[in-house]
C-alpha cells in the first residue's frame, strides 16, 4: 500500500510540473505593467502570474489566521 502511495503522490507531482511547464512556455510574451505611474519592466506574463500565485499562497493563510483568530477569554471570570 506504501509504494502505491509513494507512485501516486510521484504522478501527481509530475503532472503538476508539466502543467506548470506548459503554462510558462504557452505564455512567453512580454508585457509591462504600470499602475498609479508605477510600472514594471518587460517580462513575461508567466512571472507576473507566477508571482501572484506566491504572493496570494503567503498573504491569504496570513489574513485568514488574523480573522478567524478569537481573544482568548478568562476562564474564571465573566465572559
Amino acid at each position: 500500500m506504501r509504494g502505491v502511495k509513494r507512485v501516486a503522490l510521484v504522478l501527481i507531482v509530475l503532472v503538476v510540473a508539466l502543467v506548470i511547464l506548459a503554462f510558462v512556455l504557452e505564455n512567453q510574451q512580454d508585457v509591462a505593467l504600470s499602475f498609479l505611474g508605477w510600472s514594471t519592466p518587460q517580462m513575461p506574463v508567466s512571472v507576473f502570474v507566477a508571482v501572484a500565485l506566491i504572493v496570494g499562497m503567503v498573504v491569504g493563510p496570513i489574513i485568514g489566521f488574523l480573522t478567524i483568530r478569537k481573544p482568548r477569554r478568562q476562564k474564571h471570570g465573566i465572559e
